[in-house]
Parts: structure tokens; C-alpha cells; sequence
């Protein structure tokens, strides 16, 4: 029929997109996306929805200079004048500092030709009952549950003109879930990440937030100061996600950030924490496992479109207390002198040994705090990293290894980098999911950590 446009699969734009650039090089990305999701509020499920997308990104190299274009939802009638915007800029480009030969082919991946399967509301199936059951609960218990729960399949593949074929399906589910009194005045969260919403147990969960109602249900009014506090995971993987992406090797080379040494150069090989704590990134690491290949779709200080396709492995970013490796692409490691270590899409930090439970942690406590979570994160200081934000959703004192009530919420100032050096305990670490980040980086296992002196700098208003 005319002036209809027959879809291609992802694979045969990719080859399509490499035949039709005139310049020296070209690397081409597709992200096929599949999104399902629940909303809930009240103890009533609300809306529900699938929704797909599609992403292309041609790199063109001319010379030196490369030109990119991203666009969504590209017709194949559109992919000719893609392609020639792509090498039209790459032409008028200036050199690119970071430019460096494309990364010559290895084996395709095996699964390179599949389909893409995407995901669909099917992904709820036991969830969804367990989720209704935790209503009918809750609503016995004089309490309202409100959250979302999510779940993406974003299958990713690249090629590029030296014949890279590499293709990564990554899922990625998250449930947010959030409890409130009858009355409203008390709340609390709990968030999990998961691959397929089959290992969520929402029962525990739901329990896990009663207890924090019932522990609100006293209130003592504290003021600001450094308090002995028990940071949960969750909280943990907020504060060293930040640490993370400030851990760039440029910014450090060129005095920018927290992990530059006074005089040039890093601070690779300093000790930066008391405790023996690993800090690392593991693409293949079950339940967070990621792309094991790097996927840039333009370039950054961290981050090099020439890298394209070069392969990940376990990394350890802090080993023992000492900083082992920044962000590197393959230019500032030349700069740097330090090994290429590109930026893995999940972190772990593990402490010594197995370590105790939040719950053993909270038992040996003789007066302190326990933050539920934190939110609202800024930096106030790249030089030191010093982060401001909030609590909310519950803060607890413990005196004599129990919980004796909720206490105001706070506004904190901390740096992540110092925190580490100051941490007094690690417990077991656990796959977790971030407050403030879990839009953006799910994939995360981390300890409680204890700190002698957290900085709770103004009593917060927030609720």
C-alpha cells in the first residue's frame, strides 16, 4: 500500500544504518524498550499500563570529528536522512580529544539474531494477588498502603563499522511501597529491586512497615547534632551511588573533585576507609547483572563513544579501605596512567566477613538513630563531596538495643568519602533499592553501615 512503512527488526536497522555512512567510521545503538507497571493508592490498585519505545543513536566518525544522532520511533523511510544528519555533523565536527580507533570486533553475541520479547503485564501475575492480599491486611490493621511497582525489558544492541555485534536484554523491576496510619500522620517506605517481581515478598514487607507505624506511635522531639546512626541499605546505596558517579578520573586529574591529590594526580592507592570495605562493580553478578559490555551513546567526562563495545569485568572501585580505580575511559587512562576501568551499571559494597543483621545491629545499639531513608540529595561541595538532604519516613531512637519511638526528621550534611573513613560497623549486604536514585540506578547491594557521629545538621519540617 503506499505511503506505508513496513517495520524492521532492530537488527536489520542496525545493518542498514552501518551500509549507509560515507564516513570513515560509524557506531550505531538500538534500544528496544517494553515498560509495564501498577500504581496503588488507599489500598486500591489505580491504573495500570504498558507502554513500549524505541531509541536509535548513529555515531558517525569522520576523521577525528564525530557527529551524533538519537532519535525515537524512527520510520525506516527515515533512517537515510539519520544517517546523513550523523555524518554531516561528524564532518563539521572539531577533533575530538577522546578520539581513539574503534574497538575491533570479537564474537557476536549468541542471542544477536533473537527476537525482542518485551514485557507485559503478565510480569504481576503472583505479585499482583500478594499485593491485594497486603491490602486486605492493611486495611485491617487501620493502616493505607500507597506505591508503584514497575517492570522494563530494554533490549540493547550494537554494531559498529568494524564489525562489533553485541547485544545485552537487561530487566529491571522496582517497587516502591509506602504505608500510612489510618490517620495519616505516620508514615514509612520500603522499596525492593528485582528482575521479575517473582522473589518480591510483599507480605514481609507490609509487616516490615506496620512495625514502623506501631514504633510511630510515640514520638520524642530531638534536636540537631551528631548522633550514633544505623544506616540501612537502602540509604547506604543513595550516599555510595553519588560517591560513584563523582569518581570520574578527569575531574580528579584536573583537581575537580573530592578524589584529586592536593598538588595533581589521584588519590588511587590512598586508604579511605578504617574498615575493610569493597567498594565494586560486577556485570555478572546474579539478581544485578548488566550490560558486560560498554553501551556510550555520546561522550562525557566519564565516558568515551569510541569505547563502544569494549568489554567490562569485575571491578573494584575501593578495595579494603583503599581507592583502587576511577572512572576511566581508555583517553583518561592515558592521562592518568591507570588502567581502563569504564563504568559498570550496578555497585556492591561488602564489608568484612558476612557481617550482622540491620536487626542485631539495631539489638547492640546502646543510644542512637535509625533512618529509614534519605531524599532530596544535592551536593553542596565537589571537593570534598559534601552532600546535603533530608530524612523522611521514619526515624527511629534506639536506646538499649530497642526501638522506643519516632523523632523528628533532619537535614544532614555528610560526605560519603569521609563517612567511610568514619563507619564504625558493616552488616550483611543485601540487594537493595536507593530512595532518592531508583529512577536512575537499581541494580545495588549494600550493608547497613554504622556511624559514630552521622551529622543531623537542622531539625527538618518534612514529613
Amino acid at each position: 500500500m503506499s505511503g506505508v512503512s513496513v517495520q524492521t527488526s532492530a537488527q536489520e536497522t542496525v545493518e542498514r544504518a552501518l551500509e549507509l555512512s560515507r564516513n570513515d567510521g560509524c557506531v550505531v545503538l538500538v534500544d528496544e524498550g517494553s515498560t509495564a507497571n501498577l500504581r496503588f493508592a488507599g489500598n486500591t490498585l489505580t491504573t495500570n499500563g504498558v507502554s513500549r519505545s524505541s531509541r536509535l543513536t548513529v555515531i558517525s566518525i569522520a576523521g577525528q570529528g564525530v557527529g551524533v544522532v538519537s532519535r525515537a520511533a524512527v520510520r525506516p523511510d527515515q533512517l537515510a536522512d539519520v544517517v546523513a544528519a550523523a555524518d554531516a555533523a561528524a564532518r563539521a565536527a572539531q577533533p575530538s580529544e577522546d578520539a581513539r580507533p574503534l574497538v575491533e570486533a570479537g564474537p557476536a553475541s549468541p542471542h544477536w539474531d533473537d527476537e525482542v520479547r518485551p514485557t507485559d503485564i503478565g510480569v504481576f501475575e503472583a505479585f499482583a494477588p500478594a499485593l491485594g492480599d497486603a491490602f486486605t491486611a492493611a486495611e485491617a490493621g487501620d493502616r493505607k498502603l500507597y506505591g508503584y511497582a514497575e517492570h522494563s525489558l530494554t533490549s540493547t544492541f550494537l554494531g559498529t563499522s568494524t564489525g562489533v555485534r553485541l547485544r545485552h536484554d537487561q530487566p529491571t523491576g522496582r517497587l516502591e511501597l509506602n504505608a500510612k496510619s489510618g490517620d495519616l500522620k505516620r508514615s514509612a517506605w520500603t522499596g525492593v529491586s528485582t528482575e521479575d517481581f517473582a522473589d518480591v515478598d510483599v507480605a514481609a514487607l507490609d509487616a516490615s512497615l506496620a512495625q514502623r507505624l506501631e514504633w510511630a506511635k510515640t514520638r520524642i522531639d530531638l534536636p540537631a547534632g551528631r548522633y550514633e546512626t544505623l544506616l540501612p541499605p537502602s540509604a547506604v546505596a543513595d550516599l555510595m551511588i553519588y560517591l560513584y558517579w563523582s569518581s570520574g578520573a578527569r575531574d580528579a586529574l584536573d583537581g575537580r573533585s573530592v578524589f584529586a591529590k592536593p598538588g595533581g594526580g589521584t588519590r588511587v592507592g590512598e586508604q579511605l576507609a578504617s574498615l575493610p570495605l569493597t567498594l565494586s562493580s560486577d556485570p555478572g553478578v546474579d539478581g544485578i547483572a548488566c550490560a558486560p559490555f560498554v553501551t556510550a551513546h555520546a561522550s562525557s567526562r566519564d565516558g568515551s563513544v569510541f569505547d563502544n563495545g569494549l568489554p567490562l569485568a569485575p571491578t573494584d572501585w575501593i578495595k579494603d579501605g583503599r581507592l583502587e580505580a576511577l572512572l576511566q575511559t581508555r583517553y583518561s587512562a592515558e592521562l592518568s596512567g591507570l588502567p581502563v576501568t569504564p563504568g559498570v551499571d550496578n555497585l556492591i559494597l561488602r564489608g568484612p566477613g558476612d557481617g550482622p543483621s540491620l536487626e542485631q545491629m539495631i539489638s547492640s545499639t546502646r543510644r542512637g538513630l535509625l533512618v529509614t531513608c534519605l531524599w532530596y540529595i544535592r551536593e553542596v561541595d565537589p571537593q570534598t563531596l559534601l552532600l546535603t538532604g533530608l530524612t523522611r519516613d521514619g526515624v527511629y531512637l534506639v536506646e538499649d538495643g530497642e526501638v522506643v519511638g519516632e523523632v523528628n526528621n533532619f537535614r544532614f550534611n555528610e560526605s560519603p568519602v569521609d563517612l567511610l573513613g568514619r563507619a564504625s560497623e558493616a552488616g550483611a549486604s543485601e540487594r537493595t533499592l536507593p530512595r532518592e536514585w531508583n529512577e536512575y540506578f537499581q541494580r545495588t547491594v549494600m550493608p547497613a553501615l554504622r556511624v559514630p557521629d552521622f551529622n543531623m545538621s537542622t531539625v527538618s519540617q518534612a514529613s
